[in-house]
């Protein structure tokens, strides 16, 4: 059984109540760090000026970008989206990652999957001037919309998540340990 509900756009309810949402952002963050960060999946962070579209955004507005292993964000991006479209990447196989260019595709398992390790990779930003760590990517993903079975991020990863940490463990992802391994998805 999948642990989200349908997967919905968190801006259809309201574009302007979530652009107004109380939720770390690109700004907040050191950018430095965050690019060493997805660098360590082979991924390039990029900044788009201004207001200007963001090249390769399924969800439009604020929300990140990815054209093959880059992923286009503004000062206003959220770092959720920012870990969200990175995790999609890194849970893709080599097939999909090679052409992707805006809509990640996937499935339940792997969008699952890719909910979980965001939470995980909150931890490893390392940015001693942001509090930012899994406690408060669970409030984030919980204020911006997303949707789960047992009506928050948090009851879904600490109680509700065991096929998605099976699947990354299953792909090499994550160790016994829920630890990221900082390696792609191949097959």
């Amino acid at each position: 059984m999948n642990n989200m509900s349908e997967h919905t756009n968190p801006l259809s309810a309201n574009s302007a109540q979530n652009s107004a949402c109380d939720v770390l952002r690109t700004k907040d963050v050191n950018f430095e760090t965050l690019c060493l960060l997805l660098y360590r999946y082979k991924l390039q962070l990029q900044q788009v000026a201004g207001h200007e579209p963001i090249p390769g955004s399924y969800w439009g507005e604020e929300e990140a970008g990815l054209i093959g292993n880059r992923l286009l964000v503004r000062t206003d991006t959220p770092l959720h989206s920012i870990l969200h479209e990175a995790c999609h990447y890194i849970c893709m196989d080599d097939h999909r990652r090679q052409g992707i260019h805006t809509d990640a595709g996937g499935d339940y398992d792997e969008e699952n999957a890719v909910c979980y390790l965001q939470i995980l990779l909150a931890d490893h930003i390392g940015d001693p001037d942001c509090a930012i760590d899994r406690q408060q990517m669970l409030t984030d993903m919980d204020r911006w919309g997303y949707t789960f079975r047992l009506g928050s991020a948090r009851s879904w990863f600490e109680q509700d998540a065991d096929d998605a940490r099976a699947t990354l463990y299953g792909w090499g992802l994550i160790d016994k340990q829920q630890n990221p391994t900082f390696q792609l998805r191949r097959t």
